[in-house]
């Protein structure tokens, strides 16, 4: 049955409201098992964290392929522009994203002249039943233009929470709520069941936290001390804190089995590297545009003199117990022939690399170190697309640069999304529309009322959140 009896496939033009964990999904995928027309609804939302979710929701909804196309909406965008490069007068280089900041809001701009000329509506219109446009509270003022120009071609229906709008866009402010979206798609309703938490036995712990919302959105401060049992706070006091978070960070599910989310510093990915490595099982979730591999792969050259040192170094950011002092030391014995031990088989990769000076022994290198036995990568998306690159840039014929390589990498993952983490290391901003059993917040204290409402809806059965005072009063 459909919640407050509000139906995205009636709505022509129009915003549903939905806070967290209320249902807003089973909604879109309701709406998608009902759809039988012959062409397929788009489907789009922001981050390919949030691709992943919904089309994992899809899949266990049964809903079929044919039923929807699904993307980001920036993907989407890209590929409109790409397909009519001529009509968006777009530069060849924008999509390659050298520079996101602005290269983004540009691609928004040729997306929003192209389909103001009115050129692609009639394909649109033959292509798409309808538009929805999930997380409407994180569109751009550019985004939410491309949307209502879409609007005029396609019935759409946009769900979002105000309460979650968190993405700053730099140069490309958010709409406003009330005057942009709201002005141009009204409200038709609002959810208001903690689905999330009823549907894990966890019905105190959703409650609880609708209510906190409210305080929220009426700048009141939160007492964790009247939170439901499935709350733990941990006290940051000064003394040990760091040991104290990764205690937290090692929490389990209820059953055993499920996924934990831990919430870092939103402005330090270096201290959300830094508890990946310390915490045992646990793996970053990577900003989308993957800046430190880029950075990366400009300056590597396997043909430099330092390039076995750069490569062992960059292992190391990557992977645990690299020891790349040692191996480094290890390598020059062994060349000179002063080594005492045979060499092992990381170390017989490193002299193949030396001797060949290539992106594919660069790449055997990094698996081979991947491999050993006392070593975990807790970057793994990195590394994956790192070797990817070298191994890509290594077969082409047509001299692809390593850089080059890594952008077309890392633009297939923004298209093909990237699977949840049994336990993940993120900021709010990195694991907004996710949601697992059980969170961490490692430094509540820090967070805004948006930030912080965000980052306690993504556990569905159990939260723990460490700060210096069970009172939270987060600014907006």
């Amino acid at each position: 049955m459909l919640e407050n009896n509000i139906d995205p496939l009636a709505i022509n033009r129009g915003t549903i409201i939905a806070p967290a964990g209320c249902g807003k999904t089973y909604q879109i995928a309701d709406a998608l098992t009902r759809h039988s027309g012959r062409k397929p609804i788009l489907v789009l939302t922001h981050t390919n964290a949030g691709v992943v979710a919904l089309r994992g929701r899809f899949d266990r909804a049964g809903v079929t392929k044919e039923a929807y196309r699904l993307s980001t909406i920036d993907g989407w965008t890209m590929r409109l522009i790409s397909t009519f490069p001529t009509r968006s007068a777009h530069a060849p280089n924008l999509l390659q994203l050298s520079n996101p900041k602005w290269d983004y809001p540009n691609i928004r701009n040729a997306a929003i002249n192209l389909l103001k000329s009115g050129h692609v509506s009639d394909i649109l219109a033959a292509s798409y039943a309808r538009l929805i446009v999930d997380e409407y509270q994180d569109c751009s003022i550019r985004q939410h233009t491309i949307v209502a120009l879409l609007a005029q071609t396609l019935p759409t229906c946009v769900l979002g929470d105000p309460m979650q709008a968190i993405f700053g866009f730099g140069v490309d402010k958010l709409a406003k709520w009330n005057e942009d979206v709201c002005s141009y798609f009204p409200p038709v309703g609002e959810l208001n069941k903690p689905w999330r938490w009823i549907n894990a036995n966890a019905a105190p712990l959703g409650e609880w936290l609708l209510a906190i919302r409210d305080k929220l959105i009426r700048c009141e401060a939160i007492d964790i001390r009247e939170a439901p049992a499935a709350v733990r706070w941990i006290e940051l006091d000064g003394i040990d804190d760091h040991q104290k978070c990764l205690i937290a960070a090692r929490v389990r599910s209820p059953d055993g089995i499920g996924h934990v989310l831990i919430i870092g510093d939103s402005i330090c990915p270096a201290s959300q590297q830094l508890f990946a490595s310390q915490t045992p099982g646990a793996v970053t979730v990577e900003a989308v545009d993957l800046r430190e591999l880029v950075t990366f792969a400009k300056t590597f050259d396997p043909a430099q003199t330092n390039a076995i040192n750069c490569l062992v170094n960059f292992a190391q950011t990557v992977m645990t117990n690299v020891g790349a002092s040692e191996l480094m030391q290890r390598i020059q014995s062994i060349t000179r022939g002063t080594a005492r031990k045979p060499p092992t088989n990381v170390e017989k990769i490193a002299l193949i690399f030396v001797q060949e000076q290539s992106y594919q022994a660069a790449a055997n290198l990094l698996v081979e170190i991947s491999r050993e036995s006392n070593v975990r990568v807790f970057r793994p998306t990195v590394l994956k697309a790192c070797t990817e690159a070298m191994r890509l840039c290594h077969k082409t014929t047509s001299g692809l640069s390593f850089c080059d390589a890594v952008i077309q990498i890392r633009e297939k993952y923004r298209l093909i999304g990237r699977p949840l983490p049994r336990r993940a290391v993120g900021s709010t901003l990195l694991l907004k529309g996710l949601e697992a059993e059980v969170v961490v917040v490692l430094n509540a204290s820090a967070l805004d009322a948006r930030n912080l409402y965000v980052a306690m809806t993504r556990g569905s059965r159990a939260l723990t959140i460490c700060s210096q005072s069970p009172i939270l009063n987060p600014q907006k």
